[in-house]
């Protein structure tokens, strides 16, 4: 067993925004744990037995077809993943993976079912989050069908950068395309682009952001939505 740690230690947001009454149902069942590149943390369709709080790293979300992965969403050290077990289902059509390896926390999916179970405040402070997710989902179809390739890009980097610390985001042509929904060669030239004007510079594995303002101005109304409903609802930026 590990000794507990206090709240304020913890630099997941979505535990850290818990009351403390609310972060005590779930502090004896969270346990420490790496999330290694690739790893895979929820089968599509298959039971949901943990929930995980990313501390470091970063989640895609992706939908699985025979023509290859989507990304529909991405989870950092701001939220959750194995969101449907708080909306009281068992598993997801979805797959929840490690695009970007780091750690966190993780509980069995029935103790937390069991902690809201007992705890209306705690369900109803998650369900909020729940909230902020289905936005991000719900702009990243807007952005898919209302943004050039330049502008989903860019969007998708200043999520990325929300993640992490510093402003290195280690991204390859492949995660990117899948991100954006588009073939390798589509990504190489939107990056050169975003280089060309100077707002990234991109090497193999890794984008940098060289100037944050002018990557959300190229992203225009594709970022922001779904970052200020995270803000409104959970009193604190993503």
């Amino acid at each position: 067993m590990h000794p507990p740690q206090p709240q304020v230690s913890f630099s997941n947001r979505l535990l850290s925004s818990l009351s403390p009454e609310d972060f005590a149902s779930l502090q004896a069942h969270l346990e420490p744990v790496s999330f290694e590149m690739r790893e895979v943390l929820i089968e599509p369709n298959q039971l949901i037995e943990h929930v995980y709080f990313p501390e470091a790293g970063m989640s895609s979300v992706t939908n699985n077809s025979a023509d290859g992965k989507i990304e529909v969403g991405v989870i950092g050290r701001e939220g959750m993943v194995g969101l449907p077990v708080v909306l009281g289902v068992d598993r997801s059509p979805y797959e929840f993976f490690i695009q970007m390896p780091g750690h966190g926390w993780r509980m069995a999916a029935h103790e937390l079912e069991q902690a809201m179970s007992q705890n209306n405040s705690l369900h109803c402070h998650l369900l909020r989050y729940a909230q902020a997710s289905h936005v991000q989902v719900s702009e990243t179809a807007f952005a898919n069908a209302n943004n050039d390739i330049e502008a989903r890009l860019a969007r998708w980097l200043l999520m990325c950068h929300d993640r992490v610390d510093g402003d290195d985001v280690p991204l390859t042509h492949e995660f990117i395309a899948m991100m954006l929904g588009v073939r390798r060669p589509g990504v190489t030239v939107a990056l050169h682009v975003l280089e060309g004007i100077k707002i990234i510079r991109a090497k193999r594995g890794m984008v940098t952001v060289l100037d944050r303002e002018k990557l959300e101005e190229l992203a225009e109304e594709a970022y922001g939505l779904s970052e200020a409903e995270y803000t409104r609802l959970m009193g604190r930026e993503p």
